[in-house]
């Protein structure tokens, strides 16, 4: 297994403006983000993951909002991870795939598949209609150590995880999919694809984001074995 031992580096923390929450519209949000402009941000990046923080575009944030605490860092011990019965019958129904480790970049075949999968599931939302402009700015940081692992039925992409390399795992930025098989349950097989890759270069964990407890959008990370969330400034097991 892979040690990661953060170095000390000097970088300012801004806070942004209140603004309306992304998850519930009737809550008002504001993040810390680091410096966006300090050349240390890819150096600091690995060490802000352990504290919570996530990537999004350029930017470096974790939320630090006025009324609420219900986003909760997560990440998967990898070594400890067993698939339960559900997440094995995703795996064979999905044999037919395979996986391809690629360089981030924006080409038609992702813009395409990426256009479609928001069309379908953000259509009335401001994802909807993006611009290829968007998908770069959105999923490709210009100092990140991004990948993008492709599942593919032969020829034909059929999804897209994007995921940031780390000293101490993969932090799984965004995932977008064929929306017309419903039936594979390509977001769930994407998640097992990190989890498989971390193993393979005997990474410690994957990072999957923030967790909303009963939040029809995020809970489905319980359902993921050696889970565990970041909570008063300590690592600790979900139960």
């Amino acid at each position: 297994m892979k040690m990661h031992t953060p170095p000390e580096i000097p970088i300012r923390l801004f806070q942004t403006q209140l603004h309306d929450c992304g998850y519930y519209p009737e809550r008002q949000a504001r993040s810390l983000v680091l410096d966006p402009a300090s050349p240390y941000l890819a150096l600091a990046y690995p060490n802000a993951i352990d504290h919570g923080f996530r990537r999004s575009s350029h930017q470096v944030y974790r939320p630090h909002c006025p009324d609420c605490t219900a986003c909760t860092p997560t990440r998967i011990v990898v070594a400890d991870f067993r698939p339960d019965r559900s997440q094995r019958r995703c795996t064979n129904r999905n044999a037919d795939l395979h996986t391809v480790v690629a360089p981030a970049r924006m080409t038609d075949e992702y813009f395409a598949l990426y256009a479609r999968y928001l069309d379908a599931r953000h259509g009335d939302g401001p994802m909807a209609n993006p611009t290829p402009e968007e998908f770069e700015s959105f999923l490709i940081g210009m100092w990140s150590r991004t990948l993008f692992l492709e599942l593919r039925r032969g020829d034909e992409l059929l999804a897209v995880a994007v995921t940031d390399a780390l000293p101490q795992g993969l932090s799984a930025v965004y995932t977008f999919y064929e929306p017309a098989l419903p039936e594979r349950s390509l977001g769930t097989f994407a998640i097992l694809q990190q989890l498989a890759l971390a193993a393979r270069r005997e990474l410690p964990f994957v990072y999957l984001g923030y967790w909303l407890p009963g939040h029809p959008k995020m809970d489905y990370k319980r359902r993921f074995a050696a889970l565990q969330i970041l909570r008063d400034g300590q690592w600790q097991p979900v139960t």
